[in-house]
């Protein structure tokens, strides 16, 4: 698989991430923020930069870091077609794949133990999206969500 990787800091785990991903079979295909010596390493601009490599095609997935991981969250998420989801354990990481089809990983520098790490990637890339037609659906509206309000029914 391809993915992008980006961190707005080399604390914690960030350092290990790219190889962390390889060790499994990936192939890293960019890497962003404090990753990069010729990118700005503020969370918003490197987390966006790896999930339009998703958006764009250029990967299939990215991993984006920041201390709290909230905020590379965020701005992945602004970027149309992501759905980053913050794992701070493996049970998280399972339940973003396999319910929210997740396409984004969101990491906390300071949460996340290379220990932890390891348990986190196993169990993303372990679990793939459900079938189920109500999942499906749930992801579906995201994408609906997203897009320019056209003939969609107003929320009660």
């Amino acid at each position: 698989m391809r993915i992008a990787v980006s961190s707005d800091a080399l604390d914690g785990v960030a350092g290990s991430l790219a190889d962390a991903l390889r060790e499994r079979g990936h192939q890293v295909v960019a890497v962003h923020g404090a990753l990069s010596p010729d990118e700005r390493d503020d969370w918003a601009w490197a987390s966006e930069a790896a999930a339009r490599d998703v958006a764009e095609g250029r990967a299939d997935q990215a991993l984006v870091a920041c201390w709290t991981g909230t905020g590379a969250s965020i701005a992945a998420n602004k970027v149309p077609g992501i759905r980053a989801a913050l794992c701070g354990d493996a049970a998280t990481a399972a339940g973003a794949r396999r319910w929210n089809d997740a396409n984004v990983l969101a990491l906390s520098l300071r949460g996340v133990s290379p220990a932890l790490l390891d348990e986190i990637l196993d169990a993303w890339f372990a679990t793939p999206p459900s079938d189920e037609a109500d999942d499906r659906a749930n992801v579906a509206h995201l994408d609906a969500i997203a897009s320019p309000p056209t003939d969609r029914p107003e929320p009660r």
